[in-house]
């Protein structure tokens, strides 16, 4: 990066910097982006693990951007088939709830107008008896009936890693773990920054024409380093999620409930464990480390008691949690879930052109935006002209199928291919659910090291962990259990028994040296705390 200029430099390795990156490289554009910690690492990777359809924006009679993410999580689903997985969530209606069912029937007959949901997929109002044969748990007295209909469960940290393997794919450049700490000029204009290798200290500088900040929660940081002492553009919130087993809170799909506090929540199964969020606070603290209090955990749990009677859930049920922020535009006198949701873009007299806000379904219309101010600065600087926007034609890193057929077939293919490895049903579909059509190059190295090498780990982890090494920049051993896999957060009494092990394989795979091997143990064991709630 530092031996040539760049047409663009993102800085920023979220969902939404990663498909800025994917635009501009399709467009013909020379790209880099850095990223200082991880990628996905902030806010892309804290989510509610959903792409949203945007009913709950029409609260706020937000239609327009009901009417954008609509369209764009059919694109999403067309483009990352197997990230984005449509399931029934189950919305039950109570005497006294936010919803009644002529509400909530016309709620969602303009959603679904808004955001042209397919008639597969329009949603069903059930009866009392309907609404309990599906979900026996949820309590029979004021209850109303129910409404049934479709989100896309996704995995948003993979979902940010497949755009920016496919914009790294694309020509562009892309790092994580590299900081900018401050910018270069010619001019008064920005013509770069001085970057630094935050696993080695290394610096150098990486000269670009165009720079988008597209750092989440830490836009006004980085916007402090062009231009200090101006207001700050966000409102960062908080939004934390609970992890418990699966067998202590059986649910048989997702729901959408009430809380006592006329909020409403989440609760979705996966993988035999049910997670419950989310909080919706502002926050003021360290932005690259947000935890779950225990003030957070009392206040979810209190939600899922009072609507669940008979659970009495505990701190002690809680076997992993995780807290994202929400870097929303500010405006004053709003309280944390009246913050619009909508992006808005800035451009300083320096030139930093700052994306803000957003939600992760609309992530490529964000970029599109974006690109827009970027081609029209470079034609006005040099004539130059870019292909237009394409990318809701571009199948991701992992969504390299013909249609959704293939995709569903995929399975059985690979088991036809690959059946002496021996993998469980469930277990090729999770393999699928994470990389895709990459699933036979893990495949191909699972079988590789079954012939090569005998080690302690089972094989399935240890072709994951070398594959992510190899093919997706993990650098260190919570890039691979948080962000790469997700077993920090759904095989959490797993992970503690494997950490170990993986520290030692891992450090076999990059070389390191014994001191480095215990820096990254304590950073692995930081790391992991950090999906704790905090008493």
């Amino acid at each position: 990066m530092c031996n040539k200029p760049f047409d663009l430099l993102v800085i920023g390795g979220g969902i939404t910097g990663a498909g800025i990156a994917l635009d501009a490289a399709a467009r013909g554009m020379s790209t880099a982006l850095i990223e200082m910690q991880d990628f996905a690492s902030g806010t892309s990777g804290r989510s509610t693990k959903l792409i949203h359809g945007g009913l709950r924006y029409l609260k706020q009679f937000e239609f327009r951007l009901v009417a954008e993410i609509g369209k764009e999580r059919e694109i999403v689903h067309r483009i990352a088939p197997h990230l984005t997985k449509p399931e029934h969530m189950l919305l039950p209606l109570y005497e006294g709830g936010s919803l009644g069912r002529f509400t909530g029937r016309l709620g969602m007959n303009i959603y679904e107008w808004l955001a042209g949901v397919e008639k597969a997929e329009w949603h069903r109002m059930l009866s009392v008896s309907e609404t309990r044969g599906l979900e026996p748990l949820l309590p029979s007295q004021g209850l109303l009936g129910g409404i049934l209909f479709y989100e896309y469960r996704t995995d948003d940290a993979r979902l940010t890693l497949d755009v920016m393997k496919e914009a790294i794919s694309r020509g562009a450049q892309g790092l994580n773990y590299i900081k900018a700490t401050s910018f270069l000029s010619k001019e008064n204009k920005l013509c770069g920054v001085i970057a630094c290798d935050q696993l080695t200290g290394r610096t150098g500088e990486i000269h670009a024409t165009c720079i988008v900040n597209a750092t989440g929660p830490w836009v006004d940081s980085l916007h402090a380093l062009d231009e200090p002492g101006l207001a700050q553009k966000l409102h960062i919130t908080k939004g934390v999620h609970l992890v418990v087993d699966g067998k202590r809170f059986p649910v048989n799909q997702s729901l959408y409930i009430d809380t006592f506090d006329k909020r409403m929540i989440f609760v979705i199964p996966r993988e035999g464990k049910t997670y419950i969020g989310t909080t919706d606070t502002f926050y003021e603290g360290d932005l690259a480390h947000p935890r779950v209090e225990d003030a957070d955990a009392i206040y979810l749990l209190k939600c899922i008691n009072t609507f669940f009677p008979k659970l009495n859930l505990t701190n002690s049920d809680v076997e992993s949690a995780w807290a994202g922020l929400r870097p929303l535009i500010r405006k004053p006198g709003k309280g944390p879930s009246e913050v619009s949701r909508k992006d808005e873009m800035f451009e300083s007299s320096s030139g930093l052109i700052t994306i803000a806000g957003g939600k992760l379904t609309g992530y490529r219309k964000m970029a599109e935006r974006v690109l827009e101010r970027v081609e029209a600065k470079l034609k006005l600087q040099r004539g130059a002209r870019y292909k237009p926007c394409f990318t809701e034609g571009i199948p991701l890193a992992g969504g390299k199928f013909r249609d959704q057929e293939e995709f569903k077939n995929f399975g059985s293919l690979l088991f036809r291919d690959y059946p002496h490895l021996g993998l469980r049903k469930e277990e090729m579909e999770t393999l699928i659910s994470r990389y895709g059509s990459n699933t036979p190059a893990l495949l191909h190295l699972m079988d590789t090291l079954n012939k090569q090498e005998e080690h302690m780990l089972p094989l399935l982890l240890r072709a994951q962990l070398r594959y992510c090494v190899e093919q997706e920049m993990c650098c260190r051993l919570s890039d691979f259990l948080i962000r790469r896999t997700s077993l920090a957060y759904f095989q959490a009494v797993e992970t503690e028994e494997w950490k170990k092990s993986l520290i030692e394989y891992m450090a076999g795979l990059m070389n390191w040296t014994e001191g480095q091997k215990q820096q990254l143990s304590a950073e692995l064991e930081e790391a992991l705390q950090g999906l704790t709630i905090r008493r």
